[in-house]
């Protein structure tokens, strides 16, 4: 339960007496402030200035809600106290949802058919917004959980930034006595998926509570329509370029309000199959393009220089990558190198770029020398006769035929290639390091 400021600052006009006994010690706390005579000038002033700034920002509050009529009421009056800019999506609520949007006849509703889920109602949401001319939304859920007096918080952040590219997530204190075990482990679960996927360490990447950029999103492809929208939102978000941040907010879980309408085992599937998706699509797709467009922007030598030789990293873990990378570049894991580098070098902290750069060893024109040695190793390791010659090592699908003999020498190819690649690279950044800092010292 959250007590909202203006309607204290109401009933303390009206004659309440804050003294009663009923109240926790915080509550007086509070009511004490409210007593001093410039705190609900204050509080006024507060309420102003965000909403000048969300009109200035051309921001609005969009509320999805299915069948949450106990709460519904309260969320909608806390968020009027700073803006009129409202829209509610009425994802199909079967309860009396409809009679209380009745009740609020100057904000904008959007009801749909039928329930599909809260990802479609917020697509249509922001869909509506657009149209309407806005460039931000915050999302706010309708089962009481949130805070509308965190709304001036989020909006002074998005007014100190540089550039408004920027989708803000409420960061849950999900150490709180009343928050779900189900739901820490969740958020937890999913932090580390967005990690890997993004390369951007959150706090919490599952609260509702978040201001969207809609503008900036606006010509990224969604798919989603359940709760995965809200992980599909932020991956792609940051996949564009968009800044994604936590900012921290209060949260309540009260049992005998709250409605939920998570599904533990079915929404969870739903995300783990979403986050599978992504974190292929990362390895196959995205890091590659990020890395070319990288190199492309730099040029290969300011990207050698900056991104491999001046990498904090140390040259023990920079030889590391680079020996995972010609390792997993020259074994016979072809169509899956680049997601196992990727993977590998994810799990094991090292270098992703470095990894990445050195797996592409067996690049195309490189593929048939790489075949023709490891067929010659595979034969010599198992002693079996090696007549044919290069041309004939790919025109005649040799390695077809020798399968054996060409798996087992591109294993011993690759591991002796992985064991000189990483004492070279190791050696090299050791004498480049040497002649930086002797160019440094004069």
């Amino acid at each position: 339960m959250y007590y909202n400021q203006q309607n204290l600052i109401l009933k303390k006009s009206n004659g309440f007496n804050f003294s009663n006994s009923y109240f926790c010690e915080p509550c007086l706390v509070f009511f004490h402030k409210l007593e001093q005579p410039n705190y609900i000038k204050t509080v006024s002033q507060l309420t102003t200035s965000t909403t000048k700034a969300m009109d200035q920002l051309k921001c609005c509050v969009i509320i999805p809600t299915y069948n949450n009529h106990k709460t519904l009421t309260k969320v909608i009056e806390g968020v009027l106290q700073y803006t009129q800019d409202i829209l509610v999506v009425n994802d199909g609520s079967t309860d009396t949802t409809a009679q209380i949007l009745a009740n609020f006849p100057n904000i904008n509703t959007l009801t749909l058919p039928q329930n599909i889920g809260k990802g479609y109602a917020l697509r249509k949401g922001f869909e509506l917004a657009l149209e309407k001319g806005f460039h931000f939304a915050i999302t706010i859920d309708s089962d009481g959980q949130h805070f509308p007096d965190d709304i001036p918080m989020l909006i002074n952040s998005l007014s100190k930034e540089t550039s408004k590219d920027v989708l803000y997530i409420g960061a849950r204190n999900m150490g709180q006595k009343d928050v779900p075990k189900k739901s820490s482990f969740g958020n937890k679960f999913s932090n580390f998926w967005y990690w890997v996927e993004t390369g951007i360490r959150l706090q919490d990447t599952q609260s509702g509570y978040r201001l969207y950029p809609i503008k900036a999103l606006k010509d990224i492809k969604f798919f989603t329509n359940k709760f995965e929208f809200e992980i599909e939102a932020i991956v792609k978000a940051a996949w564009s370029g968009i800044a994604v941040k936590n900012i921290p907010i209060k949260v309540s879980y009260d049992v005998t309000e709250r409605v939920s309408h998570f599904r533990p085992f079915t929404d969870f599937s739903r995300i783990s199959l979403l986050n599978t998706y992504l974190v292929i699509l990362t390895f196959l797709y995205i890091f590659p393009r990020d890395l070319i467009r990288k190199i492309k922007k730099k040029g290969i030598k300011r990207f050698f220089y900056e991104d491999f030789l001046g990498s904090n990293d140390s040259h023990e873990k920079k030889a590391i990558s680079i020996a995972l990378g010609v390792l997993i570049g020259l074994s016979p894991l072809w169509g899956f190198q680049t997601l196992i580098v990727i993977f590998l070098a994810v799990l094991f902290k090292l270098n992703k770029t470095i990894a990445f750069a050195f797996s592409n060893v067996s690049f195309a024109p490189l593929i048939p020398f790489v075949l023709f040695i490891s067929l010659k190793i595979g034969h010599w390791v198992l002693g079996t006769e090696f007549n044919f010659t290069f041309e004939e090592a790919g025109a005649n699908f040799e390695v077809i035929k020798h399968l054996k003999s060409y798996i087992i020498g591109s294993i011993t190819l690759s591991l002796i290639g992985s064991f000189t690649a990483g004492i070279c690279g190791y050696i090299i950044l050791n004498i480049f390091d040497r002649k930086r800092i002797a160019l440094k010292n004069g």
